[in-house]
């Protein structure tokens, strides 16, 4: 199981979600009822749900489509060098985190106050995405 907390926090009351057989669960919960998204190959999908209707994004190298898509205009981020980027783009002005450690922090920052979450153990990019997911639009 992967943990993912709040800030630097390592603390339980901080958990924002935990990773655990490609589901993402809310919290600490391993609950079916609590599965805010799931990872079936490169397809990060909503809820517990396998529905074509329901692709939340597909990775594909080192970009993240919106739905499931692979069109150009539907990068949504891309990787690289353990940044992340808007879009497709590459300039620094674009970057939406970047990770060291296991911690993410926002934009370029390397600062201790700009942790935005960290993580328990390394993960996927699929992990991630599915993680950024829940941390950007569930909490």
């Amino acid at each position: 199981m992967i943990k993912v907390y709040k800030g630097s926090s390592s603390s339980y009351s901080d958990m924002i979600c935990n990773v655990n057989q490609d589901r993402v669960y809310k919290k600490s919960s391993s609950s079916y009822s609590d599965v805010l998204c799931n990872i079936q190959g490169n397809r990060i999908y909503k809820g517990t749900s396998s529905s074509y209707s329901d692709i939340l994004f597909t990775i594909s190298g080192d970009k993240v489509y919106k739905g499931s898509s692979s069109s150009s205009s539907d990068i949504v981020m891309n990787f690289n060098s353990g940044r992340v980027y808007r879009g497709s783009s590459s300039s620094y002005s674009d970057i939406i985190c970047n990770r060291s450690s296991n911690r993410v922090y926002s934009g370029s920052s390397s600062s201790y106050s700009d942790i935005l979450f960290n993580l328990d153990s390394d993960v996927t990019k699929e992990e991630f995405v599915a993680i950024w997911y829940v941390v950007k639009y569930c909490f």
